[in-house]
């Protein structure tokens, strides 16, 4: 037979480990070598077991001091410390919760110990509501139609016949779980399980109602008003508490989800609470200066254009922009980009004046400027 290796070597700790870094090497071997990972690997299979084992001795603080005074003699019949046979005993109590933690639960021990009769909140309701530009950054009132679980009207919700009542299930004895042990790779294991004949509620109706069948509730169309808030933005979500599935064994409603979709705006852009959009202004106006009409969320206001105004320059309106979600009286700004328009069909007389103009500025030693670049190249 080989020789047993060392439980710390095995977890690859050091002999002053604390538990939770015990705990932890375990995690990391059990997920690597755990037969559901490795199916019909025999190498991994007895790493596993190596493994657990050691970890089975080394998280008892008891154990561990045993095994550090007389080693793995410790633990064979008729060892100094009393020995005991590995293999009869119990892991659910040492592993539930981890494998819990690493495999989602279902393996049995602690982690899985829930009893399903109890009061339980009922599932969330998920659906999606479109707003326009608008709304979404001045918020509205929309009125949904859904369809939604009621208790039935006829059994009170118990499922059961009128002047009947669920009995308690006999295989679980109202519980919900029933558990059974098996015998595993590292000994018996205790396994939980929800009541295949209750289907956890712990009871077990024999007589239906007939209106609802023994589900306990009926599927009707409802209309539910929800409050879109002002400055919501694309993809987020409004909760309405208490208007979802209703809840099992008397737990309260689940709440209703309501994804928003935003409508794209012809003119306005939104980033985060602030807006953008460009606005048209004649090259005359540019150069000159004056008012002109600007379009906000608000409605057109007027901006008193600066006289030599370039394209593309960016103005700020401040507070023109969106509302914040904490307080609606905070707004964002509204950043507009000026585009200076060029005319694209002049008449003779336009022209002219142009070229008037140009020269004027001294277009001709504009043209100069630009011979000299081309002749340096």
């Amino acid at each position: 037979m080989a020789e047993k290796r060392d439980y710390y070597e095995v977890l690859g700790v050091s002999k002053t480990a604390s538990e939770e870094e015990i705990k932890k090497a375990y995690r990391v071997l059990a997920k690597k070598y755990h037969p559901d990972m490795n199916p019909g690997d025999k190498e991994a299979e007895a790493k596993f077991k190596e493994a657990s084992e050691a970890y089975a001795i080394l998280s008892d603080e008891q154990k561990r001091k045993q095994y550090d005074q007389f080693g793995h003699a410790a633990f064979e019949q008729g060892g100094g410390a009393g020995g005991f046979d590995f293999n009869s005993m119990d892991f659910s109590d040492i592993f539930g919760d981890i494998f819990g933690d690493i495999f989602g639960g279902g393996f049995g021990g602690r982690s899985s110990r829930r009893n399903s009769n109890q009061p339980m909140q009922g599932a969330n309701v998920h659906t999606s509501v479109r707003i326009t530009f608008e709304q979404a950054v001045f918020g509205c009132e929309k009125e949904l139609e859904l369809t939604l679980k009621d208790p039935c009207p006829v059994c009170g919700g118990s499922g059961a016949k009128p002047g009947t009542s669920p009995v308690t299930c006999t295989k679980c004895n109202g519980q919900g779980q029933v558990v059974f042990t098996q015998q595993s790779l590292f000994g018996m294991v205790r396994n939980v399980q929800t009541c295949p004949e209750c289907g956890g509620t712990g009871k077990v109706i024999k007589e239906k109602c007939t209106s609802c069948y023994g589900a306990g509730y009926v599927s009707k169309k409802k209309k539910i008003s929800v409050t879109i808030p002002a400055g919501i933005d694309d993809g987020q979500s409004v909760r309405v508490r208490g208007k979802g599935e209703p809840g099992k064994n008397g737990g309260p409603r689940g709440d209703l989800l309501i994804e928003v979709r935003v409508s794209r705006h012809p003119v306005f852009q939104r980033d985060g609470w602030d807006l953008y959009s460009s606005a048209p202004i004649s090259f005359a106006r540019a150069a000159l200066g004056g008012e002109v009409e600007i379009d906000t969320i608000d409605g057109k206001i007027l901006y008193d254009v600066k006289p030599g105004t370039q394209t593309d320059t960016r103005v700020r309106f401040r507070g023109k922009g969106v509302p914040t979600l904490r307080n609606k009286d905070v707004r964002g700004d509204h950043f507009v980009t000026l585009i200076v328009q060029v005319p694209e069909k002049l008449t003779a007389e336009q022209k002219n004046l142009l070229k008037a103009f140009d020269e004027s500025m001294g277009g001709e030693t504009g043209r100069k400027t630009d011979k000299k670049i081309f002749k340096k190249k």
